[in-house]
């Protein structure tokens, strides 16, 4: 499975998503809900939510560091981070559906920012992202009913595919005359470990808590 022949920044995210242990599919859904929009498959790399948000993943500099330095406005940068942050909210709240509303709200419970998908009925943001996914390939293609997502299988489960990249990106590491050459395997990005930034009442948070002002602006 590919996702580099028709998602924009594929290369980046696919890369990204190997050294994280994710599906790709997944994390190219999360920058089409990001800075794609519903129907999208893609994101872009672009300053929003009122000049907080940067890059391909809407990293927030009112809560990371790195969204503050140059680097949020690299694709390959942005996914790496936003990566990250998918895989140590994975580890700590165990599902996708929790994961995914951390990222967006801080919070595991959240319902997050609501997307219509044109149907009148507007959806959390794990689902909005779900749909994306399904679109993608994911849960078995864009025809996936809304309840079968909600059972659909951890998107972490696919060894095979990632396995395949990792293969695909030694194939491709020998150029001509041995040059080397690998999108994928040629990107030590060198990031600062992350960190979540300690907050005024000594706790620390990997987002936006899912109340007062900021809560509000996400809806």
């Amino acid at each position: 499975m590919t996702i580099t022949s028709n998602v924009a920044y594929g290369p980046a995210i696919a890369a990204a998503a190997t050294r994280h242990h994710l599906d790709p599919r997944l994390l190219a859904a999360v920058a089409a809900q990001e800075t794609g929009g519903p129907g999208s498959n893609s994101g872009r790399n672009v300053v929003g939510d009122g000049g907080h948000g940067h890059g391909l993943f809407q990293i927030d500099d009112r809560w990371h560091a790195f969204a503050r330095t140059p680097a949020a406005m690299d694709p390959a940068q942005n996914a790496d981070y936003a990566a990250g942050l998918l895989e140590s909210n994975l580890n700590r709240y165990g599902d996708v559906r929790s994961a995914l509303s951390a990222y967006n709200a801080g919070s595991p419970n959240a319902t997050g920012t609501r997307t219509d998908w044109g149907d009148g009925q507007p959806v959390g943001y794990a689902d909005s992202v779900f749909h994306h996914y399904a679109q993608l390939g994911g849960f078995g293609g864009a025809g996936a009913s809304p309840g079968a997502l909600a059972g659909a299988s951890d998107p972490r489960d696919s060894t095979a595919e990632v396995d395949a990249l990792r293969g695909l990106a030694g194939d491709l590491g020998q150029g001509a005359a041995g040059a080397q050459y690998c999108p994928v395997g040629a990107m030590p990005l060198n990031l600062p470990a992350y960190r979540p930034l300690a907050q005024p009442d000594a706790t620390q948070r990997d987002l936006a808590p899912a109340t007062g002002d900021y809560a509000d602006a996400l809806d």
